[in-house]
């Protein structure tokens, strides 16, 4: 009895931390989602001052956004270690293409503010963004593609993450993050710019909810044991609602563009991605290596999830009230046609 009670606690424990660091990575897809997605589109802006525009549009916020990303790798470096020292193994390629991106991007902040080259060092910065945001796409797809364990330790090849799927996946996630940058700047700019934005954002809606199209389709195709799970009755019910939901924002997400609505594009971008990741998590569950390593076997011991659990109950809400300030106070706009922020 006393082995159930410890096994259905350590279960407890890891389904919390599991939905713990989801919702980190939850955040972290949307901050920096946005973040990378100006970037991405500052590639195809023609003129220096706009493109100045939309950098100065994240100088405040930038780094802040990343700092998410670190508590996600700490977090599963302590609550899932086995996850964390093979998932890495296995993806080893575009987690270093991911940070050479960030470190592009933080480099390209810093000399654009001083540089007389400022075209050169805005145009690395959305080199860096696109980079960033593909590797994370290819990251997703390796990991969606299967990352070979075997007790323990990782036994596949370096470019195994490298496949049509995670080409798909990663014009998805790119497509995506521009999606979120440009209801950012809908909100965070006004005249031609903006104009520019509403305009790009239903070509880059339509790219969006397409990719995303396929990678559903091609997810249950792929994985006989997903389709199963996703039509078998009653889960066809329940898994249903998520793709619905999500097509929902996506005629809303039309809506407010044609209208010309300033913060719901945002709003309903968001809620795209939350409802495509609860969709993921919800399809792989109880897995955290998709078809290998469940929540359970990757599971630090009990006493350290609890003392994670009181450090992290510390620090979240310090960090989400920093990151809220922060947004509160640099709440103005960009405009590039005058030479002041709003």
């Amino acid at each position: 009895m006393e082995a159930v009670a410890l096994d259905s606690t350590h279960h407890l424990l890891a389904t919390i931390w599991f939905l713990i660091i989801g919702l980190f990575m939850v955040i972290y897809v949307v901050l920096d989602g946005f973040d990378l997605g100006v970037g991405v589109l500052s590639l195809f802006v023609g003129d220096e001052p706009r493109r100045a525009a939309m950098m100065s549009s994240l100088g405040s916020i930038w780094d802040a956004n990343e700092t998410w990303l670190v508590v996600i790798g700490g977090t599963l470096f302590g609550a899932f270690p086995l996850v964390y020292g093979t998932v890495l193994h296995g993806l080893y390629i575009p987690v270093i293409v991911m940070l050479l991106g960030f470190m592009l991007r933080g480099v390209s902040f810093e000399f654009h503010e001083l540089s007389t080259n400022k075209p050169l060092w805005s145009f690395t910065f959305g080199l860096g963004s696109l980079v960033a945001a593909a590797a994370q796409g290819f990251a997703l797809g390796g990991l969606l593609n299967g990352v070979a364990v075997v007790d323990g330790h990782f036994v596949g090849g370096a470019m195994d993450w490298l496949s049509p799927f995670s080409v798909f996946v990663a014009l998805g996630v790119v497509a995506g993050y521009a999606m979120l940058g440009s209801t950012y700047l809908i909100m965070k700019s006004r005249g031609r710019m903006q104009d520019a934005c509403f305009e790009r954002g239903h070509l880059l809606a339509l790219a969006m909810i397409a990719t995303a199209a396929v990678v559903t389709v091609w997810t249950p195709m792929q994985y006989p044991q997903i389709y199963t799970r996703w039509f078998s009755v009653p889960n066809v019910y329940y898994f249903a609602l998520l793709p619905l939901a999500a097509f929902s924002s996506f005629l809303m997400l039309l809506r407010a563009l044609k209208k010309r609505y300033e913060v719901a594009p945002f709003v309903w971008t968001t809620l795209i991605f939350l409802f495509s990741f609860i969709g993921l998590a919800a399809t792989w569950f109880p897995y955290l290596i998709p078809g290998y390593v469940t929540i359970d076997e990757a599971a630090a011991p009990n006493n350290t999830l609890v003392f994670m659990l009181v450090g992290i109950g510390m620090l979240i809400p310090v960090m989400m009230t920093y990151n809220i300030y922060q947004y509160v106070v640099f709440r103005g706009k960009v405009d590039p046609d005058h030479a002041h922020t709003y």
